[in-house]
């Protein structure tokens, strides 16, 4: 199958060609109405997070001969679904890849915070080995609330417990993986009672800005929050109020709610224009990574491994409904 890979950098050239039986050539601009016209006479595109595919887009690509749309992400937040419907376009993804990779990179967000690991590395390189500013507190015996019971839920409890932390969890499913390792509560107690707040949920209507105003005044003064997910699952003007009032003590993000126009791009030679964003950045008790929590030598495998097997089921007619977001 002849694949246009947009949006694609050197490492996912690496691991998509290391295994890949079809005919695949990449793109480094992302796909978007302007470089849409790029994917004619392939029949499969492969996008990732940040790529645009509205129905502008869509449109394009199934008047292109364009017939299946392969994510190599789990996310599809950013796909018009009933376009695709509409337009006979199939969408795939890859469902999973490795919960420790996030769930660990949420895990190093909370131990950074707490005890100002970029704070003092800044520090040292200055020859500044003072320790006033770097107080931190005992992760044994707090209690940290994890939303979401999924993998990466799961495996973020475990290394949380194995700290000797507390740990309950929100979800509207009950996992019974979760036994023995964390215990359900209510959203309500969960706010009320969490030192630490960890976010391992899908972002759907019903948790679209499940972090806002109303939800950040029922928690403790002080909660480190931290998000792994999707960035819409914050109103960060509500955090941002937060933090400057010092209701929200800490704050680790590796997604941002507006983050498409800059992670994944070096753009350190040019004026960042969105101004919450910039405004987030100037807080010391907040940490930014820019969508890195999946950037693991075994997740990039499981991606790459995953999305060529999705293109070779396709094409067999054999897609699994696991893979399987929308399709004919």
């Amino acid at each position: 199958m002849r694949v246009a890979v947009f949006n694609t950098k050197a490492y996912d050239r690496l691991y998509l060609e290391a295994a890949s039986a079809h005919e695949l050539t990449f793109i480094e601009a992302h796909l978007n109405v302007q470089t849409a016209p790029l994917a004619a006479g392939f029949a499969a595109v492969c996008c990732f997070v940040n790529d645009t595919l509205d129905e502008p887009v869509l449109r394009q690509l199934a008047e292109h001969g364009v017939q299946l749309i392969a994510m190599r992400c789990a996310g599809f937040n950013n796909i018009d679904l009933p376009a695709c419907e509409r337009l006979g376009l199939t969408v795939c993804r890859v469902p999973e890849y490795s919960p420790f990779a996030v769930a660990e990179h949420a895990v190093a967000l909370v131990l950074d915070l707490n005890r100002h690991i970029h704070r003092a590395f800044n520090r040292v390189r200055e020859q500044d080995y003072s320790l006033d500013g770097l107080l931190g507190f005992d992760l044994h015996g707090k209690t940290v609330g994890v939303v979401g019971s999924g993998k990466i839920g799961r495996a973020f409890a475990r290394i949380m417990n194995g700290f000797g932390c507390q740990v309950i969890v929100s979800d509207p499913l009950v996992n019974d993986e979760m036994a023995g390792i964390a215990r359900y509560v209510s959203a309500a107690e969960l706010w009320a009672d969490s030192d630490i707040i960890s976010l391992h949920c899908p972002l759907l209507p019903a948790t679209h800005h499940l972090i806002n105003a109303d939800t950040i005044a029922q928690m403790k003064p002080g909660v480190m929050l931290v998000n792994t997910s999707r960035g819409a699952l914050i109103d960060t003007p509500a955090v941002i109020t937060a933090l400057k009032s010092g209701q929200i003590g800490y704050l680790g993000l590796d997604v941002y709610e507006e983050e498409g126009d800059l992670f994944f791009d070096d753009l350190s030679g040019t004026i960042i224009q969105d101004d919450v964003f910039a405004r987030l950045t100037t807080f010391p008790n907040v940490l930014v990574t820019g969508h890195q929590a999946f950037f693991t030598r075994e997740a990039l495998a499981e991606i790459a491994r995953v999305t060529l097997q999705n293109l070779t089921d396709y094409e067999c007619g054999a897609l699994p409904d696991a893979s399987r977001v929308t399709g004919h």
